[in-house]
């Protein structure tokens, strides 16, 4: 299977940008352990990504303040992906807030309150039966 430059661009991005937010911003507003970069989207051009973050808080007020930070932090973090990874146009970045981790959490949850028992419950409960 072969993989398109911006795909390649994405993942490197990607794995800078986990870094940065990690060890290099010093920001009080941001949590990092409580921020993740599910996804990055470049265009064809490499001119553009679209970073798809998410920030597992269920204050929404703390949410708003981190995409703030992040926000403000653009211009260094634009700044040190250009210094870590060489292209010819530093891309320039849009944040994105995914909240497809917390929704999949909460799906799930929804599902262990249903109380459906499990499938190996059902096949030892039929042998029993047909024991009897």
């Amino acid at each position: 299977m072969q993989f398109e430059r911006s795909d390649r661009v994405s993942e490197e991005i990607k794995k800078e940008l986990s870094d940065i937010i990690q060890h290099d911003l010093k920001d009080p507003r941001l949590c990092a352990e409580l921020i993740s970069i599910v996804k990055v989207n470049m265009s064809k051009d490499l001119r553009h990504a679209k970073v798809y973050v998410s920030i597992f808080d269920k204050d929404k007020e703390k949410v708003e303040t981190t995409m703030k930070a992040l926000e403000n932090a653009k211009p260094y973090i634009r700044r040190e992906i250009s210094r870590r990874i060489s292209l010819r146009f530093t891309p320039e970045i849009t944040f994105e807030l995914d909240d497809s981790i917390e929704y999949g959490a909460r799906i799930s949850q929804i599902l262990n309150q249903l109380n459906i028992p499990k499938e190996d419950e059902n096949i030892e409960e039929s042998e029993g039966e047909e024991e009897n």
